[in-house]
């Protein structure tokens, strides 16, 4: 029987132990015991399938990978510390010296300094495209391309990639098609539906909802995931069982959750959008965002992050987070908790102004990861924060 998204979330779970609990137990173990020699002989070769050692495979980590793959389509997966490890891992064991990355631009930090820091030192380079310029893309293909990788919607600007229309160039070039759904969750969106091979989160973000645990996975093909497995299993990025646990137990959630994100994240916009002291904002789905249809095609909801265009520039900015009162200040997103930040001055300072500028982050620009708690009560703060910034 096909069961919705909500109902495979609670009742995908490990097979009950001869206890028989209703909540799937924690597995605090680092290693599994075997029958007898022939059982552990059998099990290394990989003749049957069980749990061998946690840095493998975990209870736990399964039931959090299935619950993933099953979300987003896939075949497989492997889940990770973090989700920087989760990315790293994917294309260490997927690429060879000499291999080529074509990417959007706008990507999150740690994975631009990745791609131009320490790939390099094994030979594989990256070219860019910024997300105007998807037209741009096939001429950056070379014959050593081997991966296309984007994030949509985007960090922090929250522009949105036509997942569509860039898997139809990956199955033209026989690109691997790896896609950072993040900021959307795979309750807004399945890229794979639309071609992507690969499919990668940081689950600290809005999965686990709640800035406890981190945690990152990837799913996708069958094949591409074992290349993925066998290099992490041998390299050591593994999720703890105890962090698998409660991400597991974050998906059943998952839904109502978002939900009332994206519904806060909306009224939160449209408050922006009418604010004298705001030059635009962006939310996906704002009829006024530049890829607003393209929102509407592959998501179903516009996400929990806003950002806007603050009148005065940098300074306005931080006058802006000086005057903040009940939401956080910090690097984070996808919290309960609301979380304003101002890329320039804090996550992105250390840029040039025209390296900013090159993936969308203005002077002004401000993040808003938009929580829980009551929409007026957070328009109230973020208000009173934008009149203290002029």
């Amino acid at each position: 029987m096909s069961k919705h998204f909500e109902t495979e979330a609670i009742r995908n779970q490990t097979e009950r132990t001869q206890f028989s609990e209703h909540s799937t137990p924690l597995y605090l173990t680092s290693s599994f015991v075997f029958d007898d020699a022939e059982d552990m002989r059998a099990s290394f070769a990989e003749e049957k399938e069980r749990n061998l050692y946690s840095r493998f495979t975990n209870p736990n980590t399964t039931e959090f990978v299935d619950k993933i793959v099953q979300m987003e389509g896939a075949e497989a997966g492997y889940a990770f510390a973090t989700g920087m490890s989760a990315i790293f891992s994917s294309f260490a064991a997927l690429l060879n010296a000499g291999d080529h990355i074509v990417s959007c631009r706008s990507v999150f930090g740690s994975t631009h300094s990745m791609f131009t820091k320490y790939l390099p030192k094994w030979n594989i380079e990256t070219s860019y495209f910024k997300v105007d310029e998807v037209d741009l893309i096939e001429r950056l293909i070379q014959p050593n391309t081997k991966v296309l990788y984007i994030e949509t919607p985007t960090n922090p600007g929250v522009d949105i990639l036509d997942l569509e229309l860039i898997g139809k160039i990956c199955k033209k070039h026989n690109l691997i098609y790896i896609v950072d759904n993040c900021f959307a969750t795979p309750y807004i969106q399945q890229p794979i539906k639309f071609g992507a091979d690969l499919v990668i989160h940081s689950a600290t973000k809005l999965i686990d909802g709640q800035g406890r645990v981190l945690g990152g996975v990837t799913v996708g093909r069958a094949d591409l995931m074992r290349e993925i497995y066998l290099f992490a299993r041998n390299t050591g990025p593994a999720m703890s069982p105890f962090n698998a646990w409660v991400l597991s137990k974050s998906l059943e959630t998952l839904s109502i959750r978002v939900e009332k994100h994206c519904e806060n994240a909306l009224k939160v916009a449209e408050f922006l959008e009418e604010n004298e002291n705001v030059e635009f904002v962006k939310y996906p789905f704002l009829k006024s965002h530049p890829q607003y249809e393209i929102a509407k095609k592959q998501m179903s909801l516009g996400g929990n992050i806003v950002a806007f265009e603050i009148k005065g520039g940098i300074n306005a900015g931080r006058r802006f987070l000086d005057a903040i009162k009940m939401c956080s200040l910090s690097a984070n997103l996808g919290d309960t908790r609301t979380i304003v930040t101002h890329p320039s001055s804090t996550t992105h300072g250390r840029l040039s102004a025209e390296d900013r500028l090159q993936v969308g982050i203005t002077d002004g620009l401000v993040r808003i990861s938009v929580g829980l708690e009551n929409a007026n009560d957070i328009i109230v703060d973020v208000k009173q924060a934008l009149n203290n910034s002029k």
